[in-house]
């Protein structure tokens, strides 16, 4: 079901879904989930954090049948198989109105199961909590529940990868027991432990394996991006060049959140039209507000950890940091410490890797301000 929009007080939104206006670009990823939905295949959507997942999520809504019904939850929060089932019911209660005739059966359903239903004084949002130890039957029921229901439904579970802290065991072999079974029911599967998740669902061993198509979530291309973010500056009458829509992708690396936190700033200078020292001075007032965040990542870190990713920083992209050149540029040591260095800011997720075009593999700063503080003060 779609429905009517806000309108963001600023139009380049750092969190939040704003409708199809305020959302650049994605237009292959989006065809190509619609169409696996469509066709009854699920989808695992992954990519690194501040990419846009959750907002694709929600943009996937708007392009599917109006008739479908589409449930989203994120699970991050949760921290065990009670708190997913809390989760399922109240994204369940608040997907559908109380008022109109599915949304009655919806509701009297999750009552029969007899949660305590509350509201939360802010949003008005209705919360659920099941004082039962027993998850499993529930979960299921729920899951039955809406397989039964006319027009198909999509779930959609972001931070998937959350299933594999819980306590319990075997939660991921009886989920996946439950929703094989289901019909009319298809899942949207996202995540940004992306090494977690592949295991998830590339190993034989686990029971996801193969259970959904993968769609890796890449950049917004350069192209796409500075069409968008000119045109946006353009519909609101101030006019942001070229070469100056450039440069605000190069320094945020055209990565979606920094991009939009850069272009938040910049759209509330007071002025018409923009000149480079206009986003210079965003950007610097960026790091200042965050710089005792990067203060306090060093406290987490040891010597060797936190000259490696001052190296990897500064580097931009470091393909070979345990290379004889790299430790010795960057007086690391010796390359046992660059590994076991580069295991704990992968744990910390300080750093990320991942793999270019060609197949080589490269460690980045995962937050992009990090980096460009970083690249200024060292």
């Amino acid at each position: 079901m779609s429905k009517k929009f806000k309108t963001p007080t600023n139009p380049f939104p750092t969190t939040g879904y704003y409708g199809p206006e305020y959302f650049c670009d994605r237009e292959q990823e989006s065809k190509k989930i619609i169409q696996l939905l469509q066709n009854g295949q699920s989808c695992l959507l992954m990519g690194n954090r501040r990419l846009g997942k959750t907002a694709l999520i929600y943009h996937i809504r708007e392009l599917l049948p109006k008739d479908w019904r589409y449930i989203y939850l994120d699970i991050l929060p949760t921290e065990n198989e009670q708190q997913f089932l809390d989760s399922l019911a109240a994204a369940l209660l608040q997907n559908f109105s109380e008022e109109d005739t599915i949304g009655k059966k919806v509701w009297g359903f999750v009552k029969s199961l007899r949660p305590i239903i509350s509201f939360d004084q802010l949003s008005g949002l209705p919360q659920v909590s099941f004082q039962t130890s027993q998850t499993e039957k529930p979960i299921r029921d729920i899951l039955s529940f809406l397989a039964a229901l006319e027009k198909p439904t999509v779930i959609a579970i972001d931070e998937f990868q959350q299933i594999h802290t819980y306590p319990e065991q075997n939660t991921d072999a009886w989920l996946r027991s439950a929703i094989q079974q289901l019909q009319n029911v298809f899942f949207l599967f996202s995540g940004s432990r992306q090494t977690l998740l592949t295991e998830m669902f590339t190993d034989p061993s686990r029971p996801f394996y193969k259970s959904a198509s993968p769609i890796k979530l890449e950049k917004i291309t350069k192209e796409e991006y500075k069409s968008f973010i000119i045109n946006t500056f353009s519909s609101h009458g101030k006019t942001l060049g070229e070469e100056l829509a450039e440069q605000v992708l190069e320094w945020t690396k055209c990565h979606t959140y920094y991009v939009q936190v850069l272009c938040n700033n910049l759209f509330q200078v007071p002025k018409m039209n923009y000149e480079q020292e206009d986003w210079h001075t965003c950007a610097n007032n960026i790091l200042k507000e965050n710089e005792t965040f990067f203060l306090y990542y060093r406290t987490l870190l040891s010597t060797q950890q936190w000259k490696l990713l001052v190296a990897i920083a500064k580097t931009g992209s470091a393909y070979a940091p345990t290379s004889k050149d790299f430790i010795a540029k960057n007086q690391l040591g010796s390359a046992a410490t660059v590994f076991k260095s580069i295991d704990s800011l992968l744990d910390k997720e300080l750093i990320f890797k991942e793999y270019d075009k060609n197949g080589s593999l490269y460690y980045e700063v995962y937050d992009v301000f990090f980096e460009r503080w970083i690249q200024r003060t060292y």
